[in-house]
């Protein structure tokens, strides 16, 4: 058996796909960025002279905690994660996506693939991930 779910109190995925989707006791979550509900964005400042700064640990800590939140509304948290894909616009941001990374997660947190990308749907996302949950009903 299959269920997805879309989540009112996140940002609409911009397709026709849920937040997250069960099977059986894995839970697949859709590639997560900063976004929020009202479709700005977390990590990114832009000055009265339109100079827009990109902060990637302020990005990736909020994916991190979307990711969080989409897991609990299926009765599961990151300690239940398997498997994380993540994707970087830039290489050079990996330092402080690392750093933060170790904030929530240690060696016997999930498997972790780190790519880099050309682009993401927004020019202001640095970062997305996707992960992989393991939770029995």
């Amino acid at each position: 058996m299959t269920l997805a779910t879309t989540l009112p109190d996140k940002a609409t995925p911009r397709g026709k796909f849920p937040h997250v989707k069960r099977a059986g006791d894995f839970l697949f979550v859709s590639g997560t960025s900063s976004r929020r509900k009202d479709n700005s964005f977390a990590g990114v400042e832009v000055d009265a002279m339109g100079t827009t700064k990109l902060d990637i640990k302020a990005q990736t800590r909020a994916v991190i905690e979307n990711i969080r939140d989409i897991l609990a509304a299926e009765g599961a948290s990151l300690t239940d994660c398997v498997e994380i894909t993540s994707y970087l616009v830039d290489m050079n941001d990996f330092g402080g996506y690392n750093e933060v990374w170790a904030e929530y997660f240690d060696a016997n947190g999930p498997t972790r693939t780190t790519v880099a990308v050309h682009q993401l749907p927004h020019p202001h996302l640095r970062i997305e991930m996707k992960a992989v949950a393991f939770k029995q009903k």
